[in-house]
């Protein structure tokens, strides 16, 4: 029950989720007290003018990115890998594919072709909200296809093998659905291992939570953020021309998307902190 509040309760604080709270209270003060109805329909445009400029979104990115910024990367005994990064080979995708955060498991690749640690360990299962099946529609048969959904550690090292990883090099945490119980398996995995030294691998934006959580694990990670949403050339584009101010102002899907996921970062870290994991 916690995984699913846990996912749904933020949605209403979210830009798009709190404009809409705000919407349905303007249409039920409508019927009850129209002449409070401009007042959440004020507020509601005023988050999404807010939510949806560049500079609101892009320093609240930067305000969690840039905490980690990677420098020469040393030598380790083990990358951790942190799901989050796939889409399952589900019908009708012919194989697994990278998600926006796919970075993550090409950056791991790379640090283990570098020869910064022998082991890859990834880590991430699958959250199943129901019964998942596909019915063949464009082939005019009818059949239907019942998807058998692998752990995403298995779709992570099977993207790292098709890298070059070999299988023996890769171990895998296939049961956790949340960054905490990443940090729980992964401190066995290693614990039974004897591993101290690792490299952690994750999205740049999901870093500050993450290392928290390892912190308060007893385990100390060396970063190695990657997936940067803003850089210093687009900070750099954002002169104070007209032209800039008004494109800027302007609310915009992928604005928004960023504002929402650092916000998602901010309030995981103040539900985890209520819940003693930070």
């Amino acid at each position: 029950m916690f995984l699913f509040l846990s996912k749904l309760l933020p949605l209403f604080l979210y830009p798009v989720g709190l404009t809409c709270v705000l919407l349905v209270i303007s249409l039920i003060l409508w019927w009850k007290r129209p002449a409070w109805v401009p007042f959440p329909i004020t507020l509601a445009l005023i988050i999404i003018l807010v939510a949806g400029n560049e500079w609101v979104s892009n320093g609240l990115i930067q305000s969690l990115e840039w905490q980690n910024i990677p420098q020469n990367i040393p030598n380790a005994e083990a990358i951790i890998v942190l799901g989050g990064a796939t889409k399952s080979a589900s019908f009708p995708r012919p194989m697994v594919d990278l998600n926006e955060q796919g970075d993550r498991v090409v950056y791991a690749a790379k640090l283990y072709q570098d020869h910064k640690a022998p082991l890859i360990i990834a880590s991430g299962g699958r959250i199943k909200w129901g019964g998942q099946q596909v019915t063949d529609k464009l082939s005019g048969v009818g059949n239907s296809f019942r998807t058998q959904q692998q752990p995403e550690s298995a779709d992570i090292a099977t993207l790292l093998t098709l890298m070059g990883v070999p299988p023996s090099a890769i171990l895998q945490d296939s049961t956790s659905l949340n960054t905490y119980e990443n940090v729980v398996n992964v401190k066995k995995i290693l614990n039974e291992k004897g591993i101290k030294r690792v490299l952690l691998v994750t999205s740049a934006l999901h870093m500050p939570r993450s290392l928290l959580i390892f912190k308060k694990q007893g385990i100390d990670v060396i970063p190695a953020p990657t997936d940067f949403l803003v850089s210093q050339p687009e900070l750099e584009q954002s002169d104070l021309s007209v032209e800039t101010i008004m494109l800027n102002l302007i609310p915009d899907a992928g604005r928004l998307e960023g504002t929402t996921k650092a916000l998602k970062e901010y309030i995981g870290m103040v539900i985890y902190r209520l819940k003693g994991w930070l």
